[in-house]
């Protein structure tokens, strides 16, 4: 069963263009209706009988003004208060057909109360309506018997302005939802860019770092193996600059070298680099071949990444096993992950510092769990569980 839609006609965004056209058939309708109003025989204390070309004119007084209305509110609010109290007053428009009056003041009206940069509306607003009630009782030669054909006109003219004053109000607040969507979603793009950072950076300086100590502590009785780590520091430094550098291209919306994003099928190298660095072995396993969304994979990278630089980072020499299960089908299914390592050095205080909170940040981003503690027998473990839905 479709949803009916609505005709685009109906739902586009008005354009100036649109609105004044709009304003115009609105404007040539109540001068037609004063005009009209001005040709009724006139009673009361102050009727007179003009002739018709004097009827169109303060039809059109009252009514074309409108047209421009969005452009100079005030001013026209003004001018149809003036030419309707003088109508009213001189008995061209009767007072038992006000209301043709009220409507053109009400329209005029509507914008002053939408208009965003008039100061004190309420007494804008007051004014118009003790003007136009004013008169009214000033031309109805029962006030009591009128009393209430006087409160119509009235409230037409405080509802028009009430209206506006809404609309305003509703225009501001979606402006400002708006404006604070678009500060979260920067501040989550700042922080996704941050976690991205913090893994790339963190996990190649300390690859780094610990080739570095080992260059420096065999330099002297084995050249070749202390060469063999400075080409691992000089590999991994520069895939940590090309990892910087797209970051920093996309802080600064510069157009960056499309790269695969890594994924599970990245996982070994990830392996085999952390693998390099000395004291530690790292087995590798991956099972299923389950598609899994380019999100999810690329979460299950960074989390895997994070764990083997904890692992180089506090295990010291230890064995580390990283044990990535892919279970799902067209419906989806679920990514499980476990690192787990016998590393006895090092102390790690459970859930807390950067790579953790992101590693858990990752994980609750798509609806999943995470653990991460020491293991009773020794060492450390992570184990995060990441449900998706149908790969793309």
């Amino acid at each position: 069963m479709t949803t009916p839609t609505l005709p685009p006609v109906l739902v586009a965004r008005l354009r100036p263009w649109h609105l004044l056209v709009a304003d115009g058939f609105l404007a040539v309708a109540v001068a037609l209706g004063c005009a009209y109003a001005a040709t009724e025989e006139p009673h009361g204390r102050f009727g007179v009988r003009e002739p018709l070309w004097l009827s169109l004119v303060i039809g059109a007084l009252m009514g074309l003004p409108l047209a421009v209305r969005r452009r100079w509110p005030v001013p026209v609010g003004l001018l149809v208060l003036a030419v309707s109290m003088a109508a009213l007053l001189s008995g061209a428009i009767p007072d038992y057909a006000s209301a043709s009056a009220a409507l053109a003041l009400g329209c005029a009206l509507y914008v002053v109360g939408l208009d965003a940069q008039r100061r004190r509306p309420l007494l804008i607003l007051l004014m118009f309506v003790t003007a136009i009630g004013g008169t009214l009782i000033l031309v109805t030669d029962d006030v009591l018997s009128n009393a209430g054909g006087i409160g119509f006109a009235c409230s037409m003219v405080g509802i028009a302005w009430l209206a506006g004053r809404i609309v305003r109000e509703r225009r501001v607040a979606t402006v400002r939802a708006a404006a604070q969507l678009t500060r979260q979603a920067v501040d989550e793009e700042r922080l996704r860019i941050a976690r991205e950072l913090h893994d790339a950076v963190a996990h190649s300086m300390s690859l780094i770092v610990v080739k570095a100590a080992i260059a420096n502590h065999v330099a002297d009785r084995d050249p070749a193996q202390a060469r063999d780590a400075l080409r691992v520091i000089e590999t991994t430094g520069r895939d940590a600059l090309a990892e910087l550098r797209r970051a920093l291209g996309m802080l600064r919306e510069e157009e960056v070298p499309l790269v695969p994003t890594p994924g599970i099928d990245a996982l070994p190298g990830l392996a085999e680099q952390a693998a390099a660095v000395g004291g530690v072995d790292v087995a590798l396993e991956v099972r299923g071949e389950a598609a899994v969304p380019e999100a999810v994979g690329r979460s299950v990278f960074r989390i895997v990444q994070e764990s083997l630089t904890n692992v180089v980072r506090h295990a010291g020499p230890a064995r580390c096993r990283a044990t990535v299960v892919v279970d799902g089908g067209r419906d989806g299914g679920e990514v499980r992950i476990d690192v787990v390592d016998d590393g006895q050095g090092g102390d790690r205080p459970p859930g807390q510092g950067h790579g953790l909170i992101g590693m858990r940040e990752r994980v609750a981003v798509h609806g999943g769990h995470f653990s991460a503690g020491p293991r009773a027998g020794g060492g450390f473990a992570v184990t995060a569980r990441l449900p998706f839905g149908p790969a793309a």
